[in-house]
């Protein structure tokens, strides 16, 4: 069993599944929050590796859905200067391991890596619908043409407002 340190923003639905599989397997989850994290360039640039950087972005970002962020014309130094002023555009979660780091939530890839399987049969079933459901985004559909409001997901709308 891990310790995962899992970077989210609260009250996202796609965090809560992503998190309760976690758990299910066993592993310990440290929860931090994505939008409040004192993030420096290195650090956020840890965790997407070789990814290009359109897989960086957070795709639900208010400013992505409205075109204002465009990210397949934007290079990786003007991404993380944009990520470390607006943290909504970061794809969710970010997740470490040891010395690995990695973004989103990829079932096949996070299971390969430290393993999934729920470690009890009661989560057992649990675990494995989980498994065959979309984790990458947020649990309100695969199309994303709901309304994201405010950072991506609807019952959080009034923590960014100003």
């Amino acid at each position: 069993m891990a310790r995962v340190i899992f970077y989210e923003k609260p009250g996202c639905k796609g965090g809560i599944k992503q998190k309760v599989l976690l758990t299910a397997a066993g592993h310990e989850v440290v929860v931090y929050n994505l939008l409040t994290e004192p993030w420096t360039v290195e650090k956020l640039r840890s965790f997407f590796g070789d990814r290009p950087v359109i897989e960086w972005f957070n795709k639900a970002a208010p400013r992505v859905k409205s075109g204002e962020v465009n990210p397949e014309n934007i290079n990786a130094e003007n991404a993380l200067v944009m990520m470390l002023r607006d943290p909504l555009l970061i794809r969710r979660p970010l997740i470490q391991v040891g010395d690995k780091r990695e973004v989103g939530f990829d079932v096949e890839k996070i299971d390969a890596w430290i393993g999934l399987k729920a470690v009890d049969d009661s989560f057992k079933e649990m675990s494995e619908k989980l498994m065959q459901q979309n984790l990458q985004g947020c649990a309100n559909g695969h199309n994303h043409d709901h309304d994201h409001g405010k950072g991506g997901c609807k019952n959080h709308e009034k923590e960014h407002q100003h």
